[in-house]
């Protein structure tokens, strides 16, 4: 440990209740729950490894290894919900919009989202470490492939900003926006330790990436004070094409309806 890690640890855990604080005065976790629970989560995690990690550091190891991978899974249910809430218009443009159709189209986002994180798997490889134990390097290797994913997402999502109507003062632009900066910087360090072998200036990337961190928790923070805009709908274009989606599953449907073949309306 070095004198820096105890002021970081402070002002991580000190913007963190900043952000939960956020989350709640503007009512952000209204549209946001699964973010806000994520929030609400690092900071019992952080709680609880610093208490480990003064009182019984033994088993600091341990609590990482269930710590982490727990994180991430809330990591992947965080951009399945700023996906779902980037489309939120959609309800208003297709008609019939019931919940087993909301159920179908989080499923499919859900599925796309994976299906891109197993597409990356193999790249999270070039920043193995050597000389540490093999559970350590699936983690890790976990933790890349999360962080290549939120940096593919918030990609893709301000690519399509102006498709989706989507502004620097939406939420899910601003959330997008922190968790791909740490990202990068996670994947920076990442990179740059793989190259070193002293335990201390490892240690010291660690440090760099945990600031990068505080970064985005003060980005957020910030953000969230300020009020958000109105949300738009969508663009002319994406609109029309979704009308025209709708059409045609429609026009199907008055179809099957007018020939009696299964899938009209039941008597």
């Amino acid at each position: 440990m070095s004198w820096l890690d105890l002021p970081i640890w402070f002002a991580c855990f000190a913007m963190e209740i900043a952000v939960a604080a956020m989350l709640v005065r503007q009512r952000i976790y209204r549209l946001l729950p699964i973010f806000s629970l994520y929030i609400a989560w690092t900071i019992i995690s952080d709680l609880i490894g610093m208490a480990i990690s003064t009182r019984h550091p033994g088993f600091f190891m341990e609590w990482y290894l269930f710590e982490m991978p727990t994180d991430c899974a809330l990591q992947f249910v965080v951009l399945v919900e700023l996906a779902w809430s980037a489309l939120r218009p959609i309800r208003s443009l297709l008609p019939r919009w019931t919940a087993l159709k909301s159920v179908l189209l989080i499923a499919a986002v859900a599925f796309l989202i994976f299906a891109a994180g197993a597409a990356v798997w193999p790249l999270a490889g070039f920043t193995q470490i050597h000389g540490i134990l093999q559970r350590s390097h699936l983690l890790l290797r976990i933790l890349h492939t999360v962080s290549i994913l939120r940096i593919l997402f918030f990609v893709a999502l301000a690519a399509g900003s102006q498709l989706l109507s989507l502004g620097w003062r939406d939420r899910e632009l601003q959330v997008a926006t922190g968790l791909g900066f740490y990202s990068l910087a996670s994947l920076a360090g990442a990179m740059v330790q793989a190259q070193m072998a002293g335990a201390m200036q490892y240690h010291y990337i660690d440090e760099f990436v945990a600031a990068c961190y505080v970064a985005s928790l003060l980005y957020w923070a910030f953000s969230f004070a300020q009020k958000e805009a109105p949300r738009q709908q969508f663009s002319p274009q994406m609109e029309s094409f979704l009308l025209k989606v709708s059409g045609a599953a429609r026009a199907n449907r008055l179809a099957l309806e007018k020939t009696g073949l299964p899938g009209g309306p039941r008597p």
